[in-house]
């Protein structure tokens, strides 16, 4: 397994294992949500040119406009939860009040 790969396979571990530690605040878990969502992006174009899958050439840029799409989402919302509940713990939100 070449480097490039197995750094990009570390990234995504790490990424991942950040959501699931550091689950106290909205801005963290996006971060390492966003990282994991680029490291998933290099590694299929890294696999795509590699094995030579023409069939497979715009994955990489679909995934990449779902990552942008994802980060206005979760931007969008941060934003909204910081202003009604004046901070961003995950934790002390109870979303399932009107």
């Amino acid at each position: 397994m070449s480097s490039i790969l197995l750094n990009t396979i570390m990234a995504f571990i790490v990424s991942f294992m950040g959501i699931m530690i550091y689950r106290s605040h909205m801005m963290s878990s996006l971060l390492c949500l966003e990282g994991m969502m680029l490291s998933m992006f290099v590694l299929g174009t890294i696999i795509t040119l590699n094995f030579h899958y023409t069939l497979f050439l715009s994955l990489p840029i679909m995934l990449l406009v779902f990552a942008a799409c994802e980060a206005a989402v979760g931007l969008a919302l941060l934003v909204m939860i910081s202003n009604t509940y004046g901070m961003d713990y995950v934790q002390n939100l109870n979303l399932l009040q009107c």
